[in-house]
Order: C-alpha cells, then structure tokens, then sequence
C-alpha cells in the first residue's frame, strides 16, 4: 500500500509540472526515508583513499587531447542564489574582477578554450526557476557561446519538503514557494535525462562532460584532464585536491570495503559521533572538489537501464520550512550529491590536481579574496593565485557577511592582499581607496564605525 505521504507529494509534483522522470526518482527517495534510511556512511566501512593519481604526472598527446576536448561539453550548476551572503538571485552574477560576473568570466573561460583548441565548447548551465530568468538574460550579451542545436541551459528539478511528523508534503500559505526545495545537485543526471539535453548531446557526437560549480572559477577547461579521461576509459572521474586544515568541512571520497569501490562521503552522512574522521585531514587526505567528467553514453546507458534511478546514497536534512523562522515546522529535504555518481560506475575514478583548480566562493571572504591582488587574472578568464600563499581572510560577520553590507564597506574596492599573510577585521570598518595590507593584519573592534583612509598602509 502506498504511503499517503507520497500520494501526496506525486500529485503536488505533477500538478506543478514536475517531469515524470523526478517524480520517480523522487519516490524512489520518499521509500527509503520511510524505511528508516539515514544516508550515513559508518567509519567502519570505509577505507581512506591514499593513493589516486596525480595530474602532475599525467602525460597526453596534445593531438589526443585536443581530439577528447572537441567531444566535451561544459556544465556549470547555477542555481545557487547565494542566500548565506543575503542575495536573492543567482549568485553567479556577482561581479567578481572589474566588473565582470562568474558567468562572464565562465564564458571567457570558454571562449578562449574554443580558440586555442578549435574544440565546439557547448557552455550549458543547470539553471533553478529562481536563476534561469536572470542567467538567461547575461547570457543573451555572450551570443557567441550557444552552441547551434544546443540549448544554453535546462532547468533543475524541485520537489515537496516533508513533513518530519508524519512524511507529509509541508503546507506553508504564508510563502508557498517555501514548501519546495530542490533535490540536491545530483538531479543533474535526472535533470538532463527528463529535459532531453543527455540525448541532445549524444546527437550531436558529444561522449564526454566537465561539470562544475559556477562559482569555481578554478574549474577551467582543461584538454589535458580530457585526455586523461579518453584515455583512462573510466565512466566517471572526480577531481580530488591534497587537503589542509582549512578543508575540513569538505566532502571526501573513500574506498567502501564491501566492495572496493570508490565512494563519497559528505558532512552530512557523517555521524556526529565520527566527525573527528572526517575532518582528519591526514586520515582522509584529499577533499572533492565538485570538478566531475562523465562519459555520456556511459550515462546515458545507466539512467535508461534504471529507469532513472542511478540510486545514488539518500541525503537526508532535516530543516525548517522557513529557514528564517526556528519555530516553524521541522522538514525532510530529501537531496543527493552529483559526486556520489562515482559508487554507481564500475571502473569510476579519480585524479588529484592543482589548488588553483578550486576556488569557490561561499563567503564575502573568499569573494574578498578573489577580488583582491592577491589573485591574477589571466587571458583565459581562470583566476591564478599570484602570492606563494592565499592570505587567510576573517571579516565580522555582524558587518560583512551581506552582500549590502560588504560593498558598502568596501566602496572603492578591495585592499591589496599581495603582501599580506592574513587580514582579520573585527568590528565595522570601511576601507578607503588604495588601501594595503601587509603581514599579519588585524583590525579590532572599537564599538564604533571607523573609516580607514586613502592610501593607508595597514601592517602587523
């Protein structure tokens, strides 16, 4: 007997338009919460991976490379608003260097890859319903990067938040949009199947995706990882980093004992009580960058052979149906995670590569960062780290942590970072033009607005 839960929540999905294709893959999801599934993946069933192989010792015949290249499209998830930094459209519309977006810069990225490879490139974007208006306007001042027969973008699926007491689709009158969410960004591989892009691809001679985040301005692409991946006949790859201290909340891939297969591993199906593993950065020694290749027959294959259903591991968070308000009530969002792709695929692999190939923005911080000095921008579009090491930025988040309240303290600019080894701003200061850090900087709070003037050298 069907749960009236879900009875429930397929026909709000259908009612809203939802393609049949996420409706059961969603259900698929709705029947493993309802047995009890909590997502986690125990410590004792898993072994770190210790040896992946590196970029830096790959090989590849640039003829070869550039024949892999002219068969890859590029996929870039945008459908992230940018809600932790007080935005409400998509965050890859945040200027990021004289006044060029993510997205511009992404096309840029693409653009000088088609020129110096003579590859077709398709830039296509996963777009949500609250990105997909805006991103699709920027775009339509690139219209060089379609690609003819190729859309430039396919919608993410949403489906009903449930209700914890009882696995019911929330009802929510005072903001309706807020009793759906999105299903993690593992719906691509749904999303591209239902909206007809996967067989699109196919069509028109493309084997192989890099897929990325839009604010990952390091994810470049890259006819050499292209060539590895032909040539590695692997279904799927992720692209790993070295981890450090600071990468402790990342995602991490491991080796599941039962079978031998790569895995990976999230915070979110980590138990509380194990979190000193997954946040050992010498015992699980390289973090997921979220910079994935796929081979699209390959894929293709699967998700039609399963109905769908690649039966990537269930993620289960348990939010409130309004994120502002704690008294509301308690929901399931039911979501998986693209990288997770890699347990479904016999042969998936891996590769560890450069830190300049991860440079996501999740805070002012890091966009701070980005911004400054610090960091070059080259003629390929790809943001470069000019300094031996990324100074490490702290901005009070009672004055920052906005995108408002960021640029109104920062008018003219970021400071130069070039020289310095930390900036740490406590407290509300506003920085005036040419202002530049050097060494150890640390600003404290001294109650009261202050105002840092032009041209200040700011210096242990």
């Amino acid at each position: 007997m069907t749960a009236p839960g879900l009875l429930a929540a397929q026909a709000k999905m259908r009612d809203a338009g939802v393609d049949q294709t996420a409706i059961d893959v969603f259900s698929h999801y709705f029947g493993e919460l309802e047995a009890g599934a909590t997502g986690l993946i125990l410590e004792d069933t898993i072994e770190p991976l210790t040896d992946p192989p590196l970029l830096a010792d790959v090989a590849i015949d640039e003829a070869a490379a550039n024949e892999a290249f002219a068969r890859t499209a590029i996929i870039r998830l945008n459908g992230g608003l940018g809600t932790s930094m007080g935005m409400d459209r998509a965050k890859s519309l945040l200027p990021v260097r004289d006044g060029r977006s993510f997205l511009d810069l992404i096309v840029e990225q693409v653009r000088h890859a088609r020129q110096a490879t003579g590859a077709p490139l398709p830039l296509i974007l996963m777009n949500s319903f609250r990105t997909q208006e805006d991103s699709l306007n920027a775009l339509s001042f690139h219209p060089d990067v379609a690609v003819d027969g190729l859309p430039v973008d396919f919608l993410q699926n949403q489906e009903p938040k449930l209700l914890v007491d009882g696995l019911m689709p929330v009802d929510w009158p005072a903001d309706p949009t807020l009793e759906w969410c999105p299903p993690g960004h593992g719906d691509i591989y749904t999303a591209l199947l239902g909206s007809g892009i996967l067989k699109a691809l196919l069509d028109a001679g493309f084997k192989y995706a890099a897929t990325g985040n839009s604010d990952n301005l390091g994810s470049v692409p890259s006819p050499t990882i292209a060539g590895w991946f032909a040539a590695s006949g692997a279904p799927y790859a992720a692209e790993l980093c070295p981890r450090t201290a600071a990468d402790r909340k990342g995602g991490h891939l491991a080796v599941r004992k039962s079978d031998g297969r790569l895995i990976l591993r999230d915070t979110a199906q980590t138990a509380p009580e194990e979190m000193h593993y997954f946040t050992d950065e010498f015992h699980h020694p390289y973090f997921h960058t979220n910079n994935l290749w796929f081979d699209l027959e390959k894929l293709y294959a699967a998700l039609t052979e399963r109905g769908a259903v690649l039966g990537l591991p269930l993620i289960r968070n348990v939010k409130n149906v309004d994120p502002t308000d704690g008294s509301s009530p308690e929901v399931f969002q039911i979501e998986t995670a693209m990288g997770a792709a890699i347990e479904v695929f016999e042969g998936a692999t891996s590769i560890v590569v450069g830190r300049d190939r991860f440079l996501p923005v999740k805070t002012t911080n890091d966009l701070l960062l980005l911004r400054s000095d610090a960091y070059d921008l080259g003629e390929d579009g790809g943001l470069r780290l000019a300094v031996d090491k990324a100074p490490l930025v702290d901005l009070d988040s009672r004055f920052y942590k906005t995108m408002a309240k960021f640029e109104a303290r920062f008018p003219h600019g970021a400071p130069s970072l070039r020289g310095a080894t930390s900036l740490t701003v406590k407290g509300d200061w506003t920085f005036g033009a040419g202002v530049v850090c050097r060494g150890d900087v640390t600003l404290e709070d001294t109650g009261s607005a202050e105002v840092i003037p032009d041209g200040t050298v700011l210096e242990g």
